[in-house]
């Protein structure tokens, strides 16, 4: 049996309540994770760990099975998606890559409409004083995907002036922007040149290499 169709078999034997509790739900995609993992790429948790760059788990999860598991949430919820905002916030807690990448679907596919929030608000709010470039673009990547806006000067402004881990943030977020045919007003190049970057060959000083020669 595809990989596919046994994690939906999985889903599909979850009882409905589970999609009442936040908590439930947690343990269930933890559960799911595995399941979509081909064996050649299961390694020990040593040395997975060791590669994680920051996350709690890393198992190797394939992308087009995390947006499996996020449909099925997504459908689960119906119009109540509070308690998916909730999730959100226990699998940046939780930090596993697989945790991150699931949260940015749905961040990036909540009616925050209906919720009265904003996915770069609870983006900001879910991170932890450091984090891996990877895990903010892919909630970068995923939101601008989705056709969500891009955030205000202000608040990429406010960034710069925030955490270490904002300002790196409001520097993703403008590069993949303009990579997107977005335009970064010359205010907020000014602002995000004052973003403390690692020495050396980072992704982040790349970045920033490449808005200072827009």
């Amino acid at each position: 049996m595809a990989h596919d169709e046994v994690l939906d078999e999985f889903l599909a034997q979850q009882a409905l309540r589970v999609h009442r509790s936040d908590r439930r739900l947690a343990g269930i995609v933890r559960e799911a994770y595995p399941i979509g993992v081909p064996a050649l790429i299961m390694k020990s948790s040593t040395d997975r760990l060791g590669q994680s760059a920051g996350y709690s788990f890393h198992l190797g999860t394939p992308d087009e099975l995390l947006r499996r598991v996020a449909s099925w949430l997504l459908t689960g919820a119906g119009n109540d998606q509070s308690v998916l905002l909730r999730l959100v916030g226990r699998l940046w807690t939780r930090h596993g890559r697989e945790d991150v990448a699931l949260a940015a679907l749905l961040l990036a596919n909540l009616n925050h409409a209906a919720l009265g929030t904003d996915p770069w608000s609870v983006l900001a709010a879910s991170t932890r004083d450091s984090e891996p470039a990877e895990a903010l673009l892919l909630s970068i990547e995923e939101f601008l995907r989705a056709g969500r806006e891009m955030p205000r000067d202000e608040v990429l402004m406010a960034w710069c002036d925030g955490r270490k881990v904002d300002g790196h943030m409001a520097l993703l977020v403008s590069y993949a922007g303009t990579v997107r045919g977005h335009t970064v007003s010359k205010e907020v190049l000014i602002r995000l040149s004052s973003v403390e970057v690692p020495d050396g060959d980072s992704l982040l000083g790349r970045v920033m290499q490449r808005l200072q020669e827009r």
